[in-house]
């Protein structure tokens, strides 16, 4: 009786340490976890743009990460090949970039800290914050995106927003670099994951181009045809990082403004009293970036009828940024007849706005295919043409075309409203015949007015939608939302679609998602090896002592090794 009370006593004994053991390591399990999910931060990231422009290489050619993350891009005698460079993109030196790609030096990744406002999607105040920002902060930007499309880089580049969890990483990350505790597989740290497959090249990209008509007023015994005055704005854009590149000023701020445009004149027209003698076409073209191909295509596909309908073509581009000047670009010499009739009409206009206009001529050459100007495009099949812009001089390809600094702020309402103002009054004297007459057709306060509600909601709308042609599908919302509102507005809409020229190739993967582990040290790992070592031999201890007594325990650690007898 006594044996088989003290064999129950042990039994329950036995049963209790397990339960304990196992609660135990579930609350180690679970901390561990715990640990685990605070240390981990996941934030939307944007690669840089990664094509090919006839066959060579540019941009971020890779898309995978996995390093330990530094704040020091040069650091003497550190290996940067597995780390991921992290900094604000106003504290990047573009030579030591340069240097690095130069010497062929080898770089894990770099990501891009934009600020907070490079996100903002909506300006309730509608003006730019171009004064308030550095004008040094500004041209780094600038000139460091353009250094990132124009380059071929072996390593993935991301950008990313300056939010507070990321703040938080950077600070970490730096105060270890100053203490010469550089992350590492043995010293720890934060490290950066992007799961990322190999980037693959995309189809060629379809250009979409939307036109409107508002038909003119044609006598009853007139059979001719009437002439046609086009206004003509590019609405894609294009950028460092897709995702980024919504192109407020260039060229949000030209669509906002053609789009006004027909909603005025819709209501003149709609009136056969206030309707003019001339057609207007409204033309939404794509493929603004390079080299305004979606345009080309656009007027290859009109009947020569049409062409020489044209009286002249007005294209409207970064029309947003400034009030005081803009600038109108020809290439017909400034003293050709209609060239002059069109500058004298806009700065009549101008003058009385308070606004300068210049003009600026660039000839163009039939014998190269790169236009700097979408009016250079009419100009080749010698339709009379200008374009209207804030900018002073020609860009280069695949400049000035909504980059990543391109964004809400950089766009000033009040300015796009005065420039809307400035092309229909000079647009309706010269349709209606009152050319060198200070008539306001368009006047403040009436129901002819400029919107000012119309061109905040369509900027707001242009300013957080990308709109970079190859990632924009055929029936794709906003080219959707761009030809309903000119429907609203003119008639025979239609819309074109186009291969555009091969010239030019692009790969997927322009947005992923960041994951940031604070990973510890070599040495931690061995500390807490040793422990759990350390804890499974005290349970294996307590198991055996337990279940078959002290004695056995000796016995395993004194047991004689085994001999083999040798057969006779």
């Amino acid at each position: 009786m006594a044996f088989g009370l003290g064999m129950g006593r042990r039994e329950d004994e036995r049963v209790v340490l397990e339960s304990l053991h196992a609660i135990l390591a579930f609350l180690c399990l679970f901390a561990a976890c715990i640990e685990i999910c605070d240390a981990a931060a996941v934030v939307d990231v944007y690669r840089v743009i990664q094509y090919d422009l006839r066959g060579i290489p540019f941009g971020s050619r890779r898309a995978s990460l996995n390093h330990h993350a530094s704040s020091m891009l040069y650091a003497h005698g550190v290996d940067l090949s597995r780390t991921v460079v992290i900094m604000p993109i106003t504290k990047v030196n573009i030579t030591v970039l340069n240097d690095f790609l130069q010497s062929k030096r080898l770089l894990g990744g770099l990501l891009l800290l934009l600020p907070q406002s490079f996100g903002q999607k909506e300006k309730a105040d509608g003006e730019g914050d171009t004064e308030d920002a550095d004008a040094d902060d500004i041209s780094n930007i600038i000139g460091l995106e353009q250094w990132l499309i124009h380059n071929n880089i072996p390593y993935p580049v991301y950008f990313t927003f300056e939010e507070e969890k990321i703040r938080t990483i950077l600070k970490e990350v730096k105060d270890s670099d100053a203490e010469g505790r550089h992350a590492t597989a043995i010293t720890g740290g934060y490290k950066l994951v992007v799961p990322a497959l190999e980037p693959k090249k995309l189809p060629a990209p379809i250009l979409t181009n939307i036109q409107g008509w508002l038909p003119g007023l044609r006598g009853d015994e007139d059979s001719s045809q009437l002439p046609t005055i086009a206004i003509v704005a590019s609405y894609d854009t294009f950028g460092a990082a897709p995702d980024l590149s919504v192109g407020s000023d260039s060229n949000g701020s030209g669509v906002v403004a053609l789009l006004e445009l027909a909603r005025l004149f819709s209501r003149l027209y709609s009136n056969i009293k206030t309707r003019g003698k001339y057609n207007l076409l409204f033309g939404l073209t794509s493929g603004g970036p390079y080299n305004y191909n979606g345009t080309y295509k656009w007027l290859r596909s009109f009947d020569q009828r049409l062409r020489e309908s044209i009286d002249y073509a007005l294209c409207l581009n970064s029309i947003g940024l400034r009030m005081d000047k803009l600038w109108l670009h020809i290439s017909k010499p400034p003293d050709n007849i209609y060239i002059k009739q069109i500058y004298d009409g806009m700065k009549d206009v101008a003058d009385e706005l308070g606004v300068t206009l210049g003009i600026k001529h660039k000839k163009i050459n039939v014998s190269n295919s790169r236009v700097a100007w979408e009016h250079e495009q009419f100009s080749r099949y010698r339709v009379t043409s200008a374009t209207l812009s804030g900018l002073d001089t020609a860009p280069e390809l695949l400049q000035h075309t909504g980059g990543i600094y391109d964004c809400r702020g950089n766009a000033n309402d009040t300015a796009i409203i005065q420039n809307i103002k400035l092309v229909a009054e000079s647009l309706a004297r010269h349709i209606y015949g009152h050319q060198g007459r200070s008539i306001e057709v368009f006047a403040d306060n009436s129901s002819l007015a400029v919107s000012s509600s119309y061109v905040h909601l369509w900027l707001d709308l242009l300013s957080r939608t990308p709109r970079v042609a190859p990632f924009l599908s055929k029936n794709d919302p906003i080219i959707a939302a761009l030809r309903k509102e000119l429907a609203d507005h003119t008639l025979e809409v239609s819309v074109q679609q186009d291969v555009m020229d091969n010239s030019i190739s692009f790969y997927d993967l322009h947005k992923a998602q960041l994951s940031a582990y604070q990973v510890a040290s070599v040495t931690f790992d061995l500390v807490i090896m040793l422990a759990v070592g350390f804890y499974l031999f005290l349970l294996f201890i307590v198991l055996v002592i337990t279940t078959k007594g002290i004695d056995d325990l000796v016995g395993y650690v004194r047991r004689p090794p085994s001999r083999k007898v040798k057969a006779v």
